[in-house]
């Protein structure tokens, strides 16, 4: 079948392309499981609050201005609680009522993301592993673009969501393969990565480490579009909303095993300390990376083809019964290639989205040298890798259980008051982990180790930040939730995803790479305070150390970068605080693409 591309600046023009498309596929209304697996029924992402159910208490919204929020958009008046669930149970309860009907089906979405996320956590660790080696921040920022799948997976996502067979089904048409391919990518990359990041010998070779990896994260980038179109028609509409909270929770639950898992079990110290008895310490912890990818490549080879042969696609999200009249369906449209690329251009085009994407590109830059180079740090300056991925043993219940409390407070038609009130703060934070970077080595002891109360702070200090950004991530994707038109909700929540994506990865990428500019270190006769020249390059560094001296840190261009980011994100918190505000008070009508055929319910 062919797509044409065509211009839909009217309302009549957008209203008659709804009518093309439908009367096109009228014919196809799902009876039969093959007609269901390659249809898509309308999924109101406003209804799910980002990325929790409506199973909260009513409560009065009021905006920071003191006015009460009337309710007056009709898109937002269905962000009441759902009236079916008990208000008088407890949360478990409320809960469990909710889930009725899709419990198998969210065990099996928080699964299939879980997968996701341990390649992710695997690229995350590679970074720790190439600071232990002393790589400089300019080759860092040449392996972070392994990280930029998942900030343009939107290039790729219509023809993922337009190309598929009917037999297999739309979904499993493209995660099938994926998840082929990066088990098999892993098997090979096992016999490999050693030699690529210098364990037999040598400097490890960043520039071939980021394009073997690149590939791996665009493959977990393509299965998470697969994966995310899934879950709308996997879960009832009711629970569409825990589609979210399974990629938060799942992808959460799979970085931790790909990375503070893998970290542990390769440390010597973390194995012999808490795994080997005294008597069977040995220099080497329990695996390697080439072992842990080896396994997880079998892991993904083995439970993609049990879902293949044991899930079927059907389409849990229709009601068995529709009393609408026909025609006025607000179905999510089966848009061709050329379609689905011309909805994209549409969306650009609203005057809203304008602001949103210039919101969503640049607002990350403010924390982009905190977040990005503090771990690295803290490496820099002795601290094993293993215990900083040991912090992160204390924040994955943290993380996993944010969303849902946060949520209460997302989950009304103001969402983006969370994000205004984090803002500041997180920039504060930031701060926060310059001052404690800067304390840190005064409390290293003679052997080059550090007290158990260093540990203590620092775990604190994560806490805080990571409750700054979940606070501002979960109320920044229940806003993009409520705002997507629901008839191409899977295009839009991936472009407004995959800019917010893009906004994190580019300023980190941006001030790895000027960091080292700002760095400048100081060839010192060791033991005294001589200096005899500067050994800012690796090669000066390197004939500095060989001739017996130290190169000294004497300007640390990471807080000169924290300093600049802070002040840049000030500036941005006062360019757009008034336009935020605005932005979510607009009716949502005004976000959408194609007209409404029928009033809101």
């Amino acid at each position: 079948m062919s797509y044409t591309l065509v211009d839909i600046d009217s309302e009549a023009e957008a209203m008659a392309m709804t009518d093309r498309i439908r009367a096109r596929h009228k014919k196809r209304v799902p009876h039969t499981s093959e007609d269901v697996m390659a249809f898509e029924p309308d999924v109101d992402f406003s209804t799910a609050g980002g990325h929790f159910p409506r199973v909260y208490l009513p409560q009065t919204h009021e905006d920071n201005d003191g006015s009460e929020s009337d309710y007056d958009d009709p898109d937002i008046r269905h962000l009441l609680p759902d009236p079916n669930v008990d208000p008088n149970a407890n949360w478990f309860k409320r809960t469990h009522t909710t889930l009725k009907g899709d419990i198998s089906s969210i065990l099996l979405l928080l699964f299939l993301y879980l997968l996701q996320g341990v390649p992710l956590g695997l690229i995350g660790a590679v970074p720790l592993l190439l600071s232990s080696k002393h790589v400089s921040y300019g080759s860092q920022a040449i392996f972070s673009f392994a990280y930029w799948p998942f900030s343009l997976k939107l290039l790729w996502a219509p023809i993922v969501d337009s190309v598929y067979s009917k037999r297999l089904g739309r979904r499993k048409s493209w995660m099938v393969p994926c998840q082929y391919l990066i088990g098999a990518f892993m098997l090979f990359l096992s016999f490999k990565v050693n030699d690529i990041m210098g364990d037999n010998g040598g400097s490890p070779n960043v520039v071939f480490l980021m394009l073997i990896f690149l590939p791996l994260n665009f493959l977990a980038a393509t299965q998470d579009i697969a994966v995310d179109g899934w879950a709308l028609t996997m879960l009832s509409k009711k629970n569409v909303g825990y589609a979210s909270t399974c990629n938060a929770v799942g992808q959460t639950a799979g970085y931790f095993l790909g990375n503070i898992v893998f970290l542990a079990l390769e440390s010597p110290n973390f194995c012999n300390d808490f795994l080997r008895s005294k008597e069977d310490a040995k220099p080497y912890g329990m695996v390697d990376l080439a072992g842990y990818v080896f396994f997880w490549g079998w892991v993904f080879i083995i439970t993609t083809t049990l879902v293949l042969i044991l899930k079927r696609e059907v389409d849990m999200s229709v009601p068995a019964n529709q009393n609408v009249p026909p025609g006025e369906e607000e179905e999510e449209l089966e848009l061709g290639v050329a379609e689905s690329y011309a909805v994209l251009y549409k969306i650009l085009r609203l005057k809203p989205t304008h602001w949103m994407v210039a919101i969503l590109l640049t607002g990350k830059l403010a924390f982009a040298a905190s977040d990005g180079m503090t771990s690295l740090k803290l490496i820099d300056m002795g601290i094993p890798k293993d215990r900083l991925a040991s912090i992160g043993v204390f924040l994955t219940p943290m993380q996993i259980l944010l969303p849902w409390m946060i949520g209460k407070w997302t989950a009304g038609p103001r969402p983006l008051n969370i994000f205004l009130m984090a803002f500041p703060y997180r920039i504060f934070i930031g701060g926060v982990f310059a001052a404690l970077v800067w304390w840190t080595p005064h409390f290293r002891m003679p052997d080059g180790s550090f007290e158990y109360s260093v540990y203590f702070v620092w775990i604190t200090g994560y806490i805080f930040h990571q409750l700054a950004t979940y606070s501002m991530f979960v109320s920044m994707m229940a806003f993009i939730a409520q705002i997507s038109d629901p008839r191409i909700g899977g295009t839009y929540m991936t472009m407004l995803n995959t800019l917010n994506n893009l906004g994190g990865n580019w300023p980190v990428t941006v001030v790895l790479s000027v960091t080292d500019w700002f760095t400048y270190k100081d060839c010192v006769v060791k033991g005294t305070k001589d200096v005899l020249y500067a050994c800012n390059t690796k090669v000066l560094a390197d004939q500095c150390s060989a001739g017996g001296d130290v190169c000294e840190v004497a300007i640390d261009g990471y807080f000169i970068s924290v300093a600049a980011c802070s002040v840049i994100g000030i500036i941005w918190y006062k360019i757009f605080y008034n336009k935020i505000k605005y932005l979510q008070k607009i009716p949502r009508s005004q976000w959408r693409v194609f007209p409404s055929r029928s009033p809101a319910n």
